[in-house]
């Protein structure tokens, strides 16, 4: 939550053309519920398995980049599934930095909206804490700390397609 997962996305979809789907809207989409919704109906166990079910769906598809959300890699097998099915990145950004974004924009995560800036931090850290023996099983790491103005976001976004995306970087340029 706040590495910029979706901020990412957006930008690697303007700047190659790959689809860019997030995890959660596709499931937000064939469900017609929020996420809230669905842990609401179905529990965290319901809620996981449809998140599974969705994620084995996407991991089907040729040449997108997928966000998932940031429990997805912390159950069943996904992490595995993630790591046969293409290439996992886990995008990191300092804790002061995940701070900062989360408590600019808590007020649209329910999960965090009612909490004051401590107990964000200690959210932040607890989580980061558990689910690191997940996230550690990525590929590769994509530092996304310089994400908060326009420029910084378009030189985040050149660095990740070099990065990870280089043959598709170079026809784009030679087409330019």
């Amino acid at each position: 939550m706040g590495s910029g997962k979706s901020t990412l996305g957006r930008l690697l979809t303007r700047e190659t053309g790959i689809e860019f789907i997030d995890l959660d809207s596709y499931i937000e989409n064939r469900y017609h519920r929020s996420i809230g919704q669905l842990f609401s109906e179905r529990g965290e166990e319901g809620f996981r398995e449809i998140e599974r079910e969705m994620l084995h769906e996407v991991s089907e598809m040729q040449d997108v980049v997928i966000a998932c959300g940031g429990g997805t890699p912390c159950f069943f097998d996904n992490m595995d599934h993630m790591n046969k099915s293409g290439t996992t990145i886990w995008l990191t950004a300092p804790i002061s930095i995940l701070h900062s974004r989360l408590m600019r924009g808590r007020h649209k995560r329910p999960l965090i909206a009612t909490m004051d800036s401590e107990q964000l931090w200690d959210f932040i850290s607890v989580s980061l804490k558990k689910r690191e023996p997940y996230y550690s099983k990525a590929k590769d790491h994509f530092d996304t700390a310089l994400l908060e103005t326009e420029s910084d976001r378009e030189e985040t976004a050149h660095r990740f397609i070099k990065q990870f995306m280089p043959s598709y970087g170079k026809s784009r340029n030679s087409d330019s």
